[in-house]
């Protein structure tokens, strides 16, 4: 019973969270919905602890090929649940607040990803085992198609909009995706802690308990999505802070730091090119599915609502204001910049304080954005440092593709690596 304690553990922290939500409890009309926000972060957080775990041990049992697309989609299902809350509350008042939280949850996930994510693991690894992480050549698959998606999403803040038609190209990227590594051999993988005690189960056992706990997580999730949501709006509301920050930065923490743990103990364990590529794998996901979901969910939703003007729903747009463009933008640099540094599969410090400095740069940007000289015209104090950043990713980028071509040349002609045995 001992090495299933983590799993009780984590079921009960769900408890208080789902308690909440079929209590009815309204954020906006409680007195603290920073302890509304708190407790069904809680339950978002250990939900995504069971998800990572079942999808660990879901791998033994059903086909490969079932087991990716599977698990690319589950994995980060707390993140969709939040962002698609906003997203579809934006489709019911287009000229709402929740068109700028989708955004900004959106964007605040994908950079703190990379921002936080991949440099952190870097850096465990150099400092304990004083190497730099290198990653398996069938990396350059997910790279391949990181880059492919990064080059499009550059191009959406230039449309100033987000439409059914970004989905269908992100969509594409990710099935694409899908179709290849689905295709690679099958790597055994050791499972430990929680994962490995599930799978010692006889084999109906642990299917029982692995599709048990999917079931769990997500009902969990889904319950507490909206309540977690608008408690962080609601906090900001009442201690004045800025609730676009709060959406874009507090809000993705809860489902990103399980599957962040997680890869830091690889890490540590000296696995760090496992975990770091677990990290690329799930940007991927994130770039693809998470911003090509926003248009889909927003069609629907905004075709379920009471316009005044009817407009078909293949046709429907979701507009985006200047700042949303330029998150957008910073976004897509930032990924740029991240594919050029680890395009030769190597990274080190050096690469590591590059990604978390620049971060943390315009991470901070709200602090010391207005007293900054206005030298973009028509454009906010903020609007100018998000986009002077990405003026700076990109330059960065392109100066690293200059220096070493072939690194690209290698990632183009080398996706398929690991195809065959």
């Amino acid at each position: 019973m001992k090495k299933f304690l983590p799993i009780i553990v984590a079921i009960i922290a769900t408890i208080p969270g789902v308690t909440l939500r079929f209590l009815g409890y309204d954020p906006h009309h409680v007195q603290y919905p920073v302890i509304m926000a708190l407790i069904t972060a809680v339950a978002i957080f250990s939900a995504s602890f069971i998800l990572t775990w079942a999808c660990e041990v879901m791998q033994i049992d059903i086909p490969q090929a079932v087991a990716v697309a599977l698990v690319a989609l589950i994995a980060v299902l707390p993140e969709y649940a939040v962002d698609m809350y906003f997203t579809w509350m934006a489709g019911q008042d287009p000229q709402g607040k929740y068109v700028h939280y989708a955004v900004a949850n959106m964007t605040g996930a994908n950079r703190l990803l990379i921002g936080v994510g991949w440099s952190v693991i870097i850096l465990i690894y150099a400092f304990k085992f004083r190497k730099k992480v290198v990653l398996e050549s069938t990396h350059k698959t997910e790279l391949f198609f990181l880059m492919i998606a990064t080059l499009y999403a550059i191009t959406i803040p230039f449309k100033g909009t987000l439409n059914l038609f970004d989905t269908v190209i992100l969509f594409g990227i990710f099935i694409w995706y899908i179709a290849i590594i689905v295709r690679k051999p099958v790597e055994s993988e050791e499972l430990e802690g929680p994962a490995h005690a599930i799978a010692s189960l006889p084999k109906q056992k642990r299917l029982i308990v692995t599709w048990g706990l999917f079931i769990i997580a997500a009902l969990v999730i889904f319950a507490d999505a909206e309540l977690f949501s608008e408690s962080i709006v609601a906090t900001g509301t009442q201690f004045g802070i800025n609730e676009f920050l709060l959406v874009q930065w507090l809000a993705p923490i809860a489902s990103e730091a399980p599957e962040f743990i997680v890869a830091i103990t690889f890490a540590l364990r000296g696995q760090a090119g496992l975990a770091l590529g677990s990290l690329v794998s799930s940007k991927l996901n994130q770039w693809t599915l998470l911003v090509g979901m926003i248009p889909l969910v927003y069609s629907i939703s905004y075709s379920t609502a009471d316009h005044t003007h009817d407009t078909n729903f293949i046709q429907t747009v979701m507009p985006l204001a200047p700042m949303q463009m330029h998150e957008l933008l910073l976004t897509a640099a930032q990924s740029a910049f991240a594919i050029a540094l680890i395009a030769g599969l190597v990274a080190g410090k050096r690469e590591a304080f590059a990604l978390l400095i620049l971060f943390m740069a315009q991470f901070l940007s709200p602090f010391y954005d207005k007293t900054l000289p206005s030298y973009i015209p028509n454009a906010t104090p903020h609007d100018t440092v998000l986009i002077t950043f990405s003026v700076i990713y990109i330059i960065f980028t392109i100066i690293l593709v200059v220096m070493h071509p072939k690194r690209y040349v290698a990632i183009v002609k080398g996706y398929r690596t690991g195809l065959k045995k």
